[in-house]
């Protein structure tokens, strides 16, 4: 990693023809992640990626070089190279470093690095084992575990200094049930910021007998009926509805760019008065918690709706300059390779007060999705596409026989604002967003809720 006086060198450099802002990301992140797949251990993959990233803000623009060479000749070569994007004079002072505390911390029990790679591989193993033996009918198990150690340090023009260690661990099973000529997936993640001791905390057998009892369940669930309907979607199902249908339209530079349904709107009302929805880097050891943002921006929780009330953005600093704001520490980056952009961090829905039975029991007839599967949001417009891997009907007020081939299509701030019901229980489930071709690990939640009508799409059997 840099020492402060190089750290300082550079940013001098890089202002030296002018600039709002400047700073420096350095990176080094060591990883490991092994793939069984047709019970072979098909992927060993360890390394370390080193590399440092220099950024300056002049007349509203972000320039943005990286290097992979940690040497002094080689940064203050880049530095000197970004500065001549500016056509000014050296403008900003430069104050000495002050390091800067976090406002919380997450203790990691047992780093992935003091891990022998046996035990590693013992956990792929046990969860294809597991998921194979659940039924006959499974016929291809993926088994996947990661973790990685990033060391970061972020200096800027503000005088601001910051050193960070994140650790993330994560293990999945993907599987893939087979009946005659039906096909149907499985698909359980486990994981967060946090060590080895995710394995303490979850049993990895159960993680694949639950994948693959989802899937074989499906090979004999009911066609999907189709049409206009309400909907259930159970704490259980996964984040996915709140991460598309409006976490995405509340990232600042969408909604500054008009990109994005919910650009303008603050103080008005897009949802239902039972809805608040929050983003929070805070929460220990959930997957899209970080001490620091990527930006040197301590971690925080951020009010974005208020009882059905846009009150906030997600900024990260440049949009936050933009709108005259403050940065709600959203500033996100995949690595040094990349600039920051306001990205989710942890992302959910309120619990309300109504017990999730209740919910299910106040409908006559209606669709009751139990896991959410991948969808589609136009941000611009709120229009979605969803599909569901998990899914029951409702009849006479109770969850009945399991359905198949479900979408859900519907716009986010009509679904929002049609939310009648809200549960008093939580649910996350864990991610990797993309945006702008980055990608950052994310979580999502959502209490059990009630839409009183969304489109449903079914397919016939095959």
């Amino acid at each position: 990693m840099l020492d402060r006086i190089l750290l300082s060198k550079l940013i001098r450099k890089t202002l030296s023809r002018g600039g709002e802002f400047a700073d420096v990301f350095v990176e080094r992140r060591r990883q490991t992640s092994l793939i069984i797949e047709d019970q072979k251990l098909e992927k060993i993959i360890t390394g370390t990626k080193t590399g440092v990233g220099i950024r300056l803000l002049y007349n509203g623009k972000t320039f943005y070089a990286f290097s992979n060479d940690l040497s002094e000749r080689a940064l203050v070569r880049v530095a000197s190279e970004t500065s001549k994007l500016a056509a000014g004079k050296a403008n900003a002072t430069i104050i000495d470093f002050d390091t800067k505390t976090p406002h919380l911390d997450f203790a990691i029990k047992e780093s992935p690095e003091s891990v022998p790679l046996e035990s590693k591989i013992k956990i792929v193993r046990t969860i294809d084992t597991a998921a194979r033996g659940f039924d006959s009918k499974i016929k291809q198990v993926s088994s996947i575990y990661r973790d990685a150690v990033q060391e970061v340090q972020i200096a800027n023009s503000e005088g601001s200094f910051v050193k960070d260690t994140r650790v993330y661990t994560t293990a999945v099973v993907h599987v893939i049930a087979v009946q005659d000529t039906i096909v149907q997936t499985g698909y359980e993640p486990i994981g967060g910021f946090i060590g080895f001791e995710l394995f303490e905390q979850h049993n990895i057998e159960s993680l694949a007998l639950t994948a693959a009892g989802r899937a074989v369940m499906m090979l004999s669930a009911r066609k999907a009926p189709g049409g206009r309907m309400p909907v259930v979607i159970a704490s259980h199902a996964g984040g996915t509805m709140i991460h598309e249908a409006i976490g995405h339209g509340l990232e600042a530079d969408l909604a500054q760019q008009g990109l994005s349904v919910f650009s303008d709107k603050r103080g008005a009302q897009v949802a239902s008065k039972l809805v608040t929805v929050i983003d929070d880097a805070t929460l220990p050891f959930k997957r899209g918690s970080f001490r620091f943002d990527d930006e040197g921006i301590p971690s925080q929780r951020t009010m974005l709706v208020e009882k059905g009330i846009l009150r906030n953005y997600m900024y990260d600093r440049h949009s936050a300059m933009i709108d005259g704001s403050l940065s709600t520490g959203n500033g996100r980056r995949e690595s040094y390779q990349h600039r920051p952009i306001p990205r989710m961090t942890n992302t959910f829905i309120m619990e309300g007060s109504v017990s999730p039975e209740q919910i299910v029991r106040s409908l006559d007839n209606g669709i009751l999705v139990a896991k959410m599967g991948g969808g589609q949001v136009n941000t611009v417009t709120g229009d979605f596409v969803f599909e569901v891997q998990e899914g029951y009907l409702i009849e006479q007020g109770k969850k009945s026989d399991p359905i198949r081939g479900a979408t859900l299509t519907g716009n986010g701030p009509r679904v929002l604002q049609s939310i009648d019901m809200v549960g008093n229980d939580l649910g996350y489930s864990i991610g990797t967003c993309g945006k702008d071709s980055q990608s950052v690990p994310v979580s999502d939640a959502m209490p059990t809720i009630r839409i009183p009508e969304l489109v449903v799409g079914g397919v016939p059997d095959k």
